[in-house]
């Protein structure tokens, strides 16, 4: 069962999803389910998600994450998350919308980190 405000879930990019499912399929056991171009994995440890999109994430010389994983909050009330994230310097990048599963939508926190925040209510 999620958590109230937690983090419950990881989407990362990938230029080529399906070379990136047979990978983490065949190297560590993750198991997949496909919804048109998006791929959700379980059995990784955290639930996630890889979406088509380029540049893939990477670490620059330094180690810092050049186009990083989205990182996804549960919520059990996601109005009033939102609200409450607003309140705190947030500004809402993605509106909420519907999902297999669900509805989320994406913040960024003062510092311009983006996240989402997710509800199956």
């Amino acid at each position: 069962m999620p958590e109230h405000h937690k983090i419950n879930y990881v989407e990362f990019a990938s230029a080529d999803p399906a070379a990136t499912r047979s990978f983490f399929a065949a190297t560590f056991g993750w198991q997949f389910e496909e919804y048109d171009s998006y791929l959700a994995f379980y059995g990784a440890g955290l639930d996630g998600g890889i979406c088509p999109a380029d540049p893939a994430s990477r670490a620059d010389a330094g180690g810092a994450v050049v186009g990083g994983a989205l990182i996804v909050f549960y919520s059990a009330d996601l109005a009033a998350t939102e609200r409450l994230v607003k309140q705190h310097g947030a500004a809402i990048v993605r509106p909420t919308f519907s999902f297999p599963g669900g509805r989320r939508f994406h913040f960024t926190e003062p510092a311009g980190n983006e996240f989402a925040v997710w509800s199956d209510r």
